[in-house]
């Protein structure tokens, strides 16, 4: 039996910079807020090492960025629910969200769940997360000191993500399964600077296997059409950073999405339900961004305000 919900003027899916940011902005105008996070705060923002480009703010970690947004919401009130949301259902004059045994009850909802990361679908990929096979960088890349790391992706988070884990690998290899990179030459032209860093285009990994970490890599290049499998008794570390994909599959059909999946909304970031909203990553847009998502965050929250004082 699913425990007894609490009705909050606003539930929040999802705990990056968009969902703190409405709930910094909600909570402070004194809406009883709930942000429901399934796994840590921040989003994907904490998988980033370093943050520079943020208005303000001097360079620090994604954590430490998170960190902060989390404390201020807090402080104005907002509560911190950790589970997985599953379901969202309309009943009468309020939204119920089901994550597990736990309901949540809200007058008005606001998704920001981000994207989740793109499986490369190698064999072995499932059975090696968190023994080998990584999509964080930044979270685990300290695991793999002195090892050889490989990198699934050609685009910039694959590049950029690779240059951070020289910090700690005795060799960092680029594996991209075009011809080129999917980035600018401005990003990808980083890589000649780095002495530990090596790049195999039309190629990609068919498996991995090992008895309790990842000893063994079987490649393919398409170019040649050669197959091969590559061993190490220390074991390797596979960081798959092949892009994202939104978190929408178990959202309602009236929800309206884009061909990737990402939900449509109004320049408001209003959605096609009434009182439900969209901010971030999830949503269909050209820039994917932490300000980005800030600036979602303010607008859902600030419409949504106004959906709940006509609704009074």
């Amino acid at each position: 039996m699913a425990e007894k919900k609490r009705l909050y003027d606003a539930a929040i899916v999802g705990g990056g910079p968009a969902g703190l940011t409405a709930a910094i902005y909600l909570a402070r105008a004194g809406f009883r807020t709930v942000v429901m996070e399934k796994e840590n705060i921040g989003g994907q923002v904490t998988s980033t090492w370093e943050v520079a480009n943020y208005p303000g703010v001097s360079a620090c970690s994604g954590y430490e960025l998170a960190d902060t947004m989390q404390r201020q919401a807090k402080e104005f009130g907002s509560e911190f629910c950790f589970a997985k949301a599953t379901e969202l259902e309309r009943e009468e004059k309020h939204w119920r969200l089901t994550a597990g045994q736990k309901e949540v009850a809200a007058r008005a909802v606001v998704l920001a769940m981000g994207a989740v990361p793109r499986k490369a679908g190698f064999d072995g990929e499932e059975a090696y997360t968190g023994h080998g096979v990584s999509y964080c960088a930044a979270c685990d890349g300290a695991f793999f000191r002195g090892k050889e790391i490989f990198v699934v992706g050609g685009g910039v988070a694959a590049v950029e993500e690779g240059i951070f884990l020289t910090r700690f690998a005795r060799k960092v290899t680029l594996v991209v399964r075009r011809d080129e990179f999917s980035c600018p030459p401005s990003v990808s032209g980083r890589i000649r600077e780095q002495e530990k860093m090596d790049v195999r285009f039309c190629t990609k990994i068919k498996a991995v296997a090992g008895e309790n970490a990842v000893t063994e890599i079987t490649f393919y290049d398409s170019r040649q059409d050669r197959e091969w499998t590559e061993c190490s008794g220390e074991g390797y570390g596979v960081f798959v950073l092949a892009g994202r994909m939104p978190d929408t599959s178990w959202l309602p059909e009236a929800l309206a999405r884009d061909e990737a999946g990402y939900l449509l909304t109004d320049e408001n970031r209003r959605t096609a339900l009434p009182g439900v909203y969209a901010a971030g990553d999830i949503c269909a847009k050209k820039l994917r961004q932490i300000a980005t998502a800030v600036s979602d965050g303010a607008i859902a929250a600030a419409e949504l305000e106004k959906y709940l004082q006509l609704s009074d």
